[in-house]
């Protein structure tokens, strides 16, 4: 099936803001929405997708932004992300399942990308539903049905973190469709309320699966590019707040070009 949409794949599944997807030797990228196994070919004017409906991958990659808009207020606040995306076309921000997101960057604490596939897909793996090569993102449930297998996983200081996380899901002490009503603030306000979750962890999940695309997460990156570029230093609060300071309400997409400027 082909989709029309403007997004290169390259970028906007190979940045680090989801970890399911691998490039196969044909270039295709393959990775798991739901239930399904999804492989997506990068064509003119958009791209050939299998395994899941037009609906859901629009939605997965938000094609409802104006992305001519937003990339254009963002480019006139600065020329050094302007010349980004001008290099760069075609990266979107994605819309990902919210307790997959919340889950996943819980794992991603204090580790690489590289590292968080690992502890992803070995958490898919033991947990999640085998669906033929790939396994789902499990539910809290599933996790909680297996948790005295969670040390296969080789998740560290983060077994118990995700332990608990499902079982407050699972009694809807949390509930993460809830969270999507509230402002950004007070979204990463109930997120940082989380055992394991920080800001830079609220604010990619804020980002990432409620949209708030004025979101800014500082990592060890941005943080490096924010002083060398900008002449930004200090703690996480400072650095965030000038990055939605400098790039406006669609800072989350200047920091995914910011990120992935290193390949640009």
């Amino acid at each position: 099936m082909k989709v029309e949409l403007d997004v290169q794949l390259d970028p906007t599944l190979g940045c680090g803001q989801a970890h399911r997807w691998r490039k196969k030797e044909d270039g295709a990228w393959e990775g798991v929405l739901g239930n399904s196994i999804v492989v997506l070919r990068q064509e003119e004017n958009g791209m050939s997708v299998e395994g899941c409906s037009e609906k859901r991958i629009l939605d997965y990659m938000r094609a409802d932004d104006d992305v001519d808009f937003i990339l254009a207020d963002v480019s006139r606040r600065d020329p050094y992300v302007a010349d980004l995306i001008e290099r760069c076309p075609g990266m979107r921000i994605l819309r990902q399942d919210r307790w997959e997101c919340l889950a996943t960057y819980l794992l991603a604490t204090n580790a690489n990308v590289a590292r968080i596939g690992k502890m992803v897909e070995s958490v898919c793996t033991e947990f999640g539903t085998d669906l033929g090569g790939r396994s789902s993102f499990p539910t809290p449930k599933q996790i909680l049905d297996g948790k005295d297998r969670v040390c296969v996983c080789r998740l560290g200081f983060r077994e118990p973190r995700i332990i608990e996380l499902a079982e407050r899901v699972e009694s809807g002490d949390i509930d993460p469709d809830a969270i999507a009503d509230l402002s950004y603030e007070d979204c990463c306000e109930a997120l940082i309320g989380i055992n394991g979750v920080g800001p830079k962890v609220a604010d990619c999940v804020a980002l990432f699966a409620y949209g708030h695309l004025e979101a800014f997460p500082i990592d060890a990156r941005i943080s490096k590019v924010m002083e060398v570029k900008y002449g930004v230093t200090g703690g996480y609060k400072k650095v965030a707040d000038e990055g939605r300071r400098i790039f406006g309400p669609y800072a989350g997409y200047a920091q995914e070009f910011l990120y992935h400027s290193q390949f640009i």
